[in-house]
């Protein structure tokens, strides 16, 4: 069904209703028209009726998931409470003298509270039981409690009560069931349900203006696109991996066994358990499978890919079983990914598509995208909570900036390359399996060397090892390794910058538009 590109304007209040904040590894303003009420009672409904409604804003709208539900507990956004105007919000009523405090804040102090103490106060009120049936808080109460993984269980709360109490027969509770609260309306928990359940919007799909490349030599990869720090899409390069012809649900489930689990998120968990979770969440930021040991865990997952010709110089090497982690094995459900990140350490990346497909925004070094703000340190990333509320909210302003952004959809046999220093947003398209790696070649070396000995770098570190004795034992490997490489790369850096000042001494004398001299005086 189709939500008008107008509802934005209802979710003023959303716009900039919370960021997160990441360490380094992991406003737009528009005049929008009023949104009337049958639409929004429409979109909460879930009513198919909205599809003719808003068939003139097609081009604009946005699709809602055909699998969504209507809102879990009946929640409205602020802009029908609007068109009520002889409604009263239960949320204000049901929070008593707590109502003058944002959303955000409530949820802030409900989390500190357990399981038990969250279901009694859900029965004080409406309000109180909207809140405390808050997915996302029993998320962080299993994945706080459940390291070992669980077994999800169709909602977070649900998962919870079945993972301490697991006689219990969850599916008879009706305290478990969903109970819709009249007249509750609240932009920021309407947007959690929107950006759970919202489609991709073809306009955000269909920029694809990265260089593809097929058969290049090493030479050529190097001089035009690792010399000069220049994103590029491979294809062919990994059409002899065991991985792309073998990898699949069965296959790994089959391989890996129940003894083996992965990192997802804060816990570990068993290939078939994540699965099972990942067929039945619709959420606004599903867990993704990330895990830097999986070699180790399972060897022949690490036999059945190589490393693609282009990337095979890694310094990083040097250091052993000291290095920091550099590779993962990635699995994720459609809206998974990672939002908006700088990779550590100051390496490049390669990352490689075995199974489903991927959206792909990078924006270089020198230009912040959207939404996103750095600490003066870049220690911390802030940014929307969500890579939905990314695309929202920020994405459309990307077509009138003057650098615009490099976009690619990465399919199944194609591999990235990402250079070092450049932001990068990724999200699956449908369920995906992929590798990446990081690694140090000699272009990057000396950012590599300059990034470690920054005073509050953020690093990806294996082991004890603390950054200041990671860059020290780094650059010792390389001079033993490398005799005299460290200081013939700072002898061409400083010649290339001596270079450029010459360059840009000519620039400002002459003119190049007809080869005669100017003055400025």
């Amino acid at each position: 069904m189709m939500l008008s590109f107008r509802l934005r304007n209802l979710l003023s209040h959303v716009k900039t209703r919370r960021t997160k904040k990441t360490n380094r590894k992991n406003r737009n303003k528009n005049p929008h028209k009023p949104r009337n009420q049958t639409c929004i009672s429409s979109i909460t409904n879930n009513s198919p009726s909205l599809i003719e409604e808003e068939e003139e804003d097609a081009e604009e709208g946005f699709s809602i998931k055909s699998s969504a539900p209507s809102h879990t507990h009946g929640v409205q956004p602020l802009g029908n409470l609007y068109f009520n105007p002889g409604s009263i919000n239960s949320r204000d009523t049901g929070l008593g003298n707590l109502h003058t405090l944002t959303d955000e804040l409530v949820l802030d102090i409900l989390a500190f509270l357990d399981g038990t103490s969250l279901g009694v106060l859900a029965s004080v009120s409406k309000s109180f039981y909207v809140f405390s049936n808050h997915e996302p808080l029993w998320r962080n109460l299993v994945l706080e409690n459940f390291t070992d993984g669980f077994q999800y269980n169709g909602s977070w709360k649900a998962t919870f009560v079945s993972s301490c109490y697991p006689l219990f027969d969850v599916s008879c509770s009706s305290d478990l069931r969903s109970f819709k609260v009249r007249d509750f309306y609240s932009d920021y928990l309407f947007q959690s349900w929107l950006c759970a359940n919202l489609e991709m919007k073809p306009e955000w799909l269909e920029r694809d203006n990265i260089v593809r490349k097929k058969g290049i030599s090493v030479e050529e990869f190097v001089m035009s696109f690792e010399e000069v720090n220049k994103p590029v899409l491979l294809e062919g390069c990994i059409d002899n991996w065991d991985a792309l012809r073998k990898w699949d649900r069965d296959y790994l489930v089959k391989l890996c066994g129940d003894d083996v689990k992965f990192a997802v998120g804060p816990v570990e968990m068993k290939l078939g358990e994540y699965f099972g979770y990942s067929d039945q969440v619709r959420e606004e930021r599903p867990l993704y499978l990330f895990d830097p040991k999986f070699a180790e865990k399972v060897p022949t997952l690490g036999s059945e890919y190589e490393v693609p010709i282009y990337f095979r110089e890694d310094l990083f090497g040097v250091l052993g079983n000291e290095r920091p982690d550099y590779r993962w094995i990635i699995i994720g459900p459609a809206g998974s990914g990672s939002s908006f990140h700088v990779d550590p350490n100051s390496t490049s990346a390669w990352n490689a598509v075995i199974k489903g497909s991927k959206k792909w925004i990078l924006f270089p070094p020198d230009v912040i995208p959207p939404g996103v703000h750095p600490s003066p340190d870049g220690a911390e990333v802030a940014s929307p909570v969500s890579i939905m509320e990314w695309f929202m909210n920020f994405y459309g302003a990307t077509k009138n900036w003057k650098k615009r952004p490099i976009e690619c959809i990465c399919k199944a046999g194609e591999v990235i390359f990402v250079p070092n220093g450049w932001w990068h947003l990724v999200i699956n398209l449908e369920e995906s399996i992929a590798i990446t790696q990081n690694y140090v070649s000699r272009r990057n070396l000396l950012n590599v060397l300059d990034f470690l000995k920054r005073p509050n770098a953020s690093i990806l570190v294996s082991g004890t090892m603390d950054r200041v004795n990671l860059h020290d034992k780094f650059k010792s490997a390389i001079e033993a390794s490398f005799p005299g490489e460290i200081d013939e790369l700072t002898r061409k850096e400083e010649e290339k910058k001596i270079q450029q000042r010459k360059l840009s001494i000519w620039d400002s004398i002459a003119d190049s538009s007809v080869g005669a001299f100017k003055f400025s005086f």
